[in-house]
């Protein structure tokens, strides 16, 4: 056993002892990483990786950036905590620049711990406002690890220890891929969100206080709905009074490329909007924002936070957003995603086992199949050109309902020269596991 194996083996045999055993790891022989550069992982051994999954999409400006980094030593060392009930200033002014970058009107923010606790305040929000009770959610979708987020989780896999919560009707995912109408855009005429009437006419009392969507959904597999889907989507809800939530927790910050947030992409402002991962660059902070009709029917003291808005992870945050501007990282995503895009497409031609590519910027997915006709999930061969690819220094990631898709989502400061890296090691994998 090299000394790296024993380095992994050591924090395995620790982390069956002393944490649950709902926390797995990724690969046959993983790796120990001690240290992270930008686009770059390190292991024990000084192995250097090309990090393509940014840490389930959460590390949008790098590893270990710089300027975010001194950002939060100087605020560490000068008020780690106090609480919202005293006056202190990175809260405020992070939200007045969330104000100024997200769509439209919304404009009061909420700032807390995860994406988790965001969904459950857009959710509550959305309650108060409506005076309705009932939820839509989509197919395929992800919102986090609560009852609540469990309950709009659209994935057998993340739902577990119910009871749910009541309420929550779903409706057909813009699966494109998969159509579950058979059809093909676009000539379909966006029966999946004429869906959405349909559920809400036979499914509810009509009374929806909201529908909380992800704009290209994530974990489902990267599904990238049809541009004027959410269009539509929205005037049906508007019809019935009830809100748009976008989660924006694996799409915001830069990662679709080119705009901050994914909902942009389809031409739509939302009603309230929710954001984490990429939002502190890797440090712990979600929040969610509302326009201000909204946002004021929740009065003060009903709804609190104790470590929402701690000074350390808004500064954090700030300096992420601020990175993200002066860099141009929006923009290089939409730039070296397009590249990354069509090296994907050329191995797709390549390769029968990749029956879809799809996504935008640098959120990217393909679909594995055993055969490109019947669409048999290729799960397995998925698994090993993960492998194969971490073998190689090349980390990438999975999701869909039957892990068969592949998850490109790397910090947005990465090059075309380390596209061509990552496409050369995919290439490898496949041909070894395409046999």
């Amino acid at each position: 056993m090299t000394l790296m194996q024993q380095g992994a083996q050591e924090i395995i045999e620790k982390r069956k002892q002393y944490i649950l055993p709902c926390i797995t790891h990724y690969y046959e022989d993983p790796p120990e990483f001690v240290r992270g550069e930008m686009q770059y992982l390190y292991d024990n051994q000084g192995k250097k990786y090309l990090d393509c999954f940014a840490g389930v999409v959460t590390v949008n400006s790098g590893h270990c950036h710089p300027e975010i980094a001194s950002a939060i030593i100087r605020q560490v060392q000068t008020l780690q905590h106090t609480t919202t009930l005293y006056l202190t200033r990175p809260m405020v002014d992070l939200a007045e620049k969330l104000a100024e970058i997200t769509p439209g009107s919304l404009q009061r923010s909420f700032i807390c711990n995860s994406g988790t606790e965001a969904t459950e305040g857009a959710c509550l929000l959305a309650k108060i406002h409506t005076g309705a009770h009932e939820f839509i959610a989509l197919r395929h979708s992800f919102h986090g690890r609560s009852i609540i987020a469990m309950t709009l989780t659209g994935q057998s896999s993340w739902r577990i220890g119910g009871p749910y919560v009541f309420g929550v009707n779903f409706v057909s995912s813009a699966y494109c891929y998969r159509c579950p109408f058979g059809q093909s855009y676009p000539g379909c005429d966006l029966e999946c969100a004429k869906d959405v009437e349909n559920i809400i006419r036979t499914s509810t009392s009509t009374r929806v206080a909201a529908m909380i969507a992800e704009p290209i959904q994530g974990n489902g597999g990267v599904i990238t709905p049809p541009p004027p889907y959410f269009k539509k989507v929205q005037e049906i809800l508007k019809r019935y009074g009830a809100l748009l939530i976008s989660d924006e927790v694996q799409t915001g910050f830069g990662r679709t490329g080119g705009k901050w947030f994914g909902i942009e992409q389809w031409g739509v402002e939302p009603d309230i909007l929710t954001m984490a991962k990429g939002f502190g660059n890797g440090w712990p902070i979600g929040g969610f924002i509302a326009k201000p009709e909204i946002a004021d029917s929740i009065k003060g003291g009903q709804h609190f936070s104790t470590y929402g808005g701690n000074p350390v992870s808004s500064v954090a945050a700030l300096a992420n957003i601020r990175v993200i501007e002066k860099s141009n990282l929006a923009q290089n995503a939409a730039t070296v995603g397009a590249y990354f895009k069509d090296k994907l497409l050329e191995l797709q031609q390549k390769y029968s086992l990749i029956g879809d590519v799809r996504g935008m910027g640098l959120m990217l997915g393909m679909e594995l199949v055993k055969d490109r006709k019947t669409k048999e999930p290729a799960a397995k061969e998925m698994a090993r050109v993960m492998e194969i690819c971490k073998d190689d220094g090349v980390l990438i990631g999975k999701g869909g309902l039957d892990g068969n898709v592949i998850r490109i989502k790397p910090p947005l400061c990465i090059t075309k020269g380390d596209v061509d890296s990552a496409a050369a090691v995919m290439d490898k994998a496949f041909a070894q596991v395409q046999k």
